[in-house]
């Protein structure tokens, strides 16, 4: 996902977990938003997070 733009880092510390309402870590290389605590990864598409838990991925231990 090199080709993604870096994520505003305001919109970063306003965008909560929808499930968990937890903090979200930027992960540049995979294009994801992670929730460490729902143990998901949020796509970031065009620059936009998707916020929605069918469209996340489930992160592996």
């Amino acid at each position: 996902m090199d080709n993604e733009p870096p994520i505003d880092p305001r919109l970063l510390e306003i965008l909560v977990c929808p499930l968990t309402r937890g903090p979200l870590t930027y992960d540049r290389e995979h294009g994801e938003l992670i929730s460490v605590k729902a143990g998901l990864a949020y796509p970031i598409r065009n620059g936009i997070p998707i916020m929605l838990a069918e469209e996340a991925r489930v992160l592996t231990p």
